[in-house]
């Protein structure tokens, strides 16, 4: 359970140094960067505002274009839904209230494309689900990987409360190796974030940060 505090969480603190990562080997995945979930016009304006005001969508934007620059793969999912719901779960609170949300995911809309200032490049990957809660059930993203020969799979974007923990849980049972920069991932309230990652992520998963990835992923002198 996370606790609400008054002011903004910290986020974890890596429990160790993570590997040197092969970027032939791996993707980076942003996970619900859209413009209706975490842009100015979102539906959750909560999770958008923390978004913004923590850096993590800057930090990701830096960590995506540094990704492309290193030879690793981007990959951005995202989620949306039919306008006539069609295909769209029905079995939880959350997906029940998500269809009567002022801004709704429609597909083809502005509010599932990737939000600024993340970009989009032309060697990027975007996968698009329909249903469910993680972007690695039910899509082509564990095949596609697989095509690709990735192995690690760094997760970033939103939310610490349901989407990015059902990434990692289900990428980890398929057999990646998951990392997580701690200051890349965001939910609400903010203090939630720091207790999943210390107390569930942190099992599954190397927790690093944004800087460290960046700093491996720097052109070469």
């Amino acid at each position: 359970m996370c606790v609400r505090n008054h002011g903004r969480s910290s986020v974890a603190t890596p429990g160790g140094a993570v590997p040197e990562l092969d970027p032939a080997t791996t993707a980076l995945l942003t996970v619900e960067c859209q413009n209706g979930v975490v842009g100015t016009e979102s539906a959750l304006p909560e999770l958008a505002k923390e978004a913004r005001e923590s850096g993590m969508l800057d930090r990701i934007a830096a960590l995506a274009d540094a990704a492309r620059g290193a030879g690793v793969q981007v990959v951005h999912a995202v989620a949306e839904r039919r306008p006539d719901g069609l295909g769209a779960n029905t079995n939880a609170r959350l997906f029940r209230a998500a269809g009567r949300l002022p801004v709704r995911q429609l597909t083809g809309s502005a509010a599932v494309q990737v939000a600024a200032p993340i970009t989009v490049s032309g060697q990027d990957l975007v996968v698009r689900r329909l249903h469910g809660l993680s972007p690695m059930a039910g899509t082509d993203l564990d095949a596609l990987l697989r095509n690709l020969g990735i192995r690690t799979l760094v997760v970033t974007g939103v939310s610490s409360n349901i989407a990015i923990p059902n990434t990692v849980f289900d990428a980890v049972n398929l057999g990646y190796q998951v990392v997580v920069p701690a200051d890349a991932i965001a939910g609400v309230p903010a203090a939630c974030t720091g207790e999943v990652i210390r107390n569930s992520l942190a099992l599954v998963a190397a927790i690093t940060t944004a800087q460290d990835l960046l700093s491996q992923w720097a052109p070469a002198p």
